[in-house]
């Protein structure tokens, strides 16, 4: 890999898991009972609102568009964690639980990263931060179609790869907006 993404990949995670970790404390884990369509929904609003200050320019609200991507990883983990655990009526996940399904999934997502990067030769690092959100938000819709189909699909990748890409794109557009503070 070139320059150190892998550095720059875990730092970014350690500083999302930073954020989980607080959230954890401060609300438990209450989104173990939200199904993974909405969580989909979450992520979907959180994309939509970076592409909108991106269009415009401006925000109304203080959390900026670096708090929207760390939102976009910790959701995409939270949608793997309900993948793999299913989802529960109650929260009844201890928070060391909790942060250790989140270093499992975050686990899969860097090893992927590894695997594409190695592919695709870095090419992200060329790529804008608007692009990183057009193709969230493709990936998203796409999320939605498979959900709305019951899960299946005919020749595509299922939801959890669709999760997988979303939280590594959201992870570069974090690793650029930090290059370019």
């Amino acid at each position: 890999m070139g320059k150190d993404t892998a550095q720059q990949y875990q730092n970014v995670i350690l500083d999302c898991r930073q954020v989980f970790e607080n959230k954890t404390k401060d609300y438990g884990t209450a989104w173990r009972i939200l199904r993974p369509s909405s969580l989909t929904d979450q992520l979907y609003i959180k994309a939509q609102r970076i592409r909108t200050i991106e269009e415009l320019g401006t925000q109304q609200i203080d959390e900026g568009i670096k708090g929207e991507f760390i939102a976009l990883v910790n959701y995409g983990l939270m949608a793997l964690i309900q993948l793999q655990e299913g989802w529960n009526d109650r929260a009844t996940l201890s928070p060391k639980d909790a942060l250790s399904l989140y270093d499992r999934e975050s686990k899969v997502a860097f090893e992927l990263m590894k695997k594409k990067n190695h592919d695709y030769g870095e090419a992200w690092r060329s790529m804008r931060v608007s692009s990183f959100t057009d193709l969230i938000l493709m990936k998203l819709l796409r999320i939605k179609e498979i959900e709305d189909n019951e899960g299946s699909t005919i020749v595509s990748e299922g939801t959890d790869a669709n999760y997988l890409d979303i939280i590594n794109y959201s992870v570069f557009a974090l690793i650029k907006i930090k290059e370019s503070e």
